[in-house]
């Protein structure tokens, strides 16, 4: 399969600002005419948005890591073949909040699942298939969750864990973009959101336009 679309990514703690700054960009690329897809992960398809409600609620201890890697991959896998593929095929700029490197976040460096297992998982889940270009929003951690707790919602599970769970996770994502200087950008995430917004979009036109 050829992939004709843009497939841009979002990525980063909690609280750094990843639905705001995806749906910035899609207002953005809509005004100039191009047809845009916002999505996130886990969900951004019906059996994904079931899957979804089981990792997001409940205690941190309702899953163990394995668990909740492979839940997270086959909601992607879903999400892959219903919304994000048909997507990109028929030409169009799908813009996903979270995707594969939250869950080598999350699941590996935050929670202690081995790499080789995730990436084992990842071949048969969503073989060779990764993003045009990431941005990811880096912020101290205790700063995001002070960020997180300010909101009314009902998906807390992973804001519950420790402090020192998200300060692994914000070194995992740091660590990421170290190993993909080409797909992954970095940005301070405590600037004001136009500032950030601003640098996500001359990014975008150069790379994806």
């Amino acid at each position: 399969m050829t992939r004709k679309g843009r497939f841009i990514t979002f990525e980063g703690g909690e609280g750094a600002g990843k639905s705001t700054q995806a749906r910035l960009l899609a207002e953005r690329l809509t005004a100039r005419g191009a047809d845009v897809v916002v999505t996130r992960e886990p969900g951004g398809s019906p059996g994904a948005e079931d899957i979804r409600n089981l990792l997001v609620k409940g205690t941190p201890g309702r899953w163990d890591a394995l668990v909740e890697a492979l839940l997270m991959f086959a909601a992607r896998a879903d999400h892959v073949e219903k919304t994000i593929r048909p997507a990109l095929e028929r030409g169009a700029i799908v813009i996903c909040d979270r995707f594969t490197d939250s869950t080598y976040a999350y699941q590996g460096a935050g929670r202690g699942l081995p790499r080789e297992t995730i990436r084992r998982i990842e071949s048969i889940a969503v073989p060779d298939f990764k993003p045009d270009l990431t941005f990811i929003l880096d912020l101290p951690a205790e700063e995001g969750l002070k960020r997180t707790h300010s909101r009314q919602h009902g998906e807390t599970r992973f804001e519950q864990f420790d402090l020192a769970f998200h300060e692994r996770l914000r070194q995992s994502f740091r660590d990421i973009a170290r190993q993909n200087t080409a797909r992954c950008i970095v940005l301070d995430s405590t600037r004001d959101r136009d500032v950030v917004s601003e640098e996500i979009w001359r990014a975008v036109e150069a790379r994806c336009l």
